[in-house]
Order: structure tokens, then sequence, then C-alpha cells
């Protein structure tokens, strides 16, 4: 018999509580169950399975940080943008760890299309519309955004500054000033020789 209360909803937002306090990896539907204080066989009239809770708090994730991002962008453009974008993931990752974790989990093609996945990459083209690039290096340049902030955000967050100076916060700004610098002088694509 499923606990009067428990939806898929509230599972969910229990699961991406428990995803902050133990890491997402640690997440599934026996621990849920255990949280809850009921069977695990309670809980699949609301989930499938562990990878069904997972992709579930993933796309929360996807969505709590699609509507933060959102929120930090009104009214912004070029240098202020590219900040106000960049601190919404690192201030994400520090509140929300595991949802951050959760936030980059894989999706099959259709449950990522349907996703807020997408509204992270309008955004992201958006903050470089103040950059006035055209393609493909604009789409060089969302994956270069991406790879600074989420592998600075994945360094920091294992402990990767913590034992060196100067301060992580100084080497963010430094980090955002030289974004913006190349953001601003992006190089001519250049010909290779062969051999």
């Amino acid at each position: 018999m499923v606990r009067a209360g428990l939806t898929a909803e509230r599972l969910v937002r229990a699961g991406a509580e428990l995803a902050d306090e133990v890491g997402f990896g640690q997440v599934t539907v026996s621990a849920l169950a255990r949280r809850f204080d009921v069977k695990v066989a309670s809980l699949y009239s609301h989930l499938r399975n562990s990878h069904d809770l997972r992709t579930r708090i993933a796309l929360l994730a996807l969505e709590e940080l699609a509507d933060r991002a959102a929120e930090a962008l009104a009214g912004r453009a070029g240098r202020d943008a590219l900040d106000a974008y960049a601190n919404v993931y690192r201030d994400y990752a520090r509140q929300h760890p595991g949802r951050y974790e959760a936030a980059r989990f894989r999706l099959d093609p259709e449950t990522a299309a349907a996703s807020a996945g997408v509204r992270h990459a309008r955004m992201t083209r958006a903050v470089l519309r103040g950059y006035d690039l055209a393609e493909p290096d604009q789409t060089h340049a969302v994956r270069l955004l991406g790879s600074v902030f989420h592998g600075y955000v994945s360094l920091e967050s294992a402990g990767g500054f913590s034992h060196s100076a100067p301060d992580p916060q100084e080497s963010w700004a430094r980090i955002l000033d030289a974004l913006d610098t190349l953001l601003r002088t992006w190089p001519a694509p250049h010909s290779r020789n062969a051999g």
C-alpha cells in the first residue's frame, strides 16, 4: 500500500535533497524508501526504477538552473551577462552539489530535447550575442564556456583549489576577465598544413 501523501513530485524533490546530502550517485529508489520509511515496492507506483528517479532529478535540476539563469540574465548583455551566467552555475553547484551533478546526467536524446537543457543552450547563445560571433565560432564559444564553467566548478567542488593561493574567487574573477577578452577578440580561423 502506498503511503498517503507520496507523489512522484514529492519523491523527486526528496531525491534531489538526498543527492545534495549524499551525492547524486548514491540516490536510489531503495535509499528514498528508507528516507520515507516505506517499502521499496510502495514507490514503484510513482517511479519505474532508480534510473527513472535519477532522470527526473536531472530534469528538476536543469529546470532550476535554467530558471536561475534566466532571472540572472534579464536586462544584461556583454560582460555583465557573462559574469551573471557563470556565477549562476558556480553558485548552484555550491548550494546544491548533488543537483548540480544531476544536471550533467546523460539523458536519452528524446528526453534531452524536451528538457530545460535546450533553454541553457539558448541562454548561452544569448550571452554570446553580446560578442558578435558568427557560426561556427559561436558553437565553439558555447563549448568553451561550458567546458570552463563546468570544469572549474567540478575541480573546485572536489577541493582542487583549497590547498593553494590565490583564493579560488580571485582565480574565478581572472578567468572571467580572460574569457571576456577572448570572446571580444576571437581569433580568425587558420588553415593547418597537412603533414
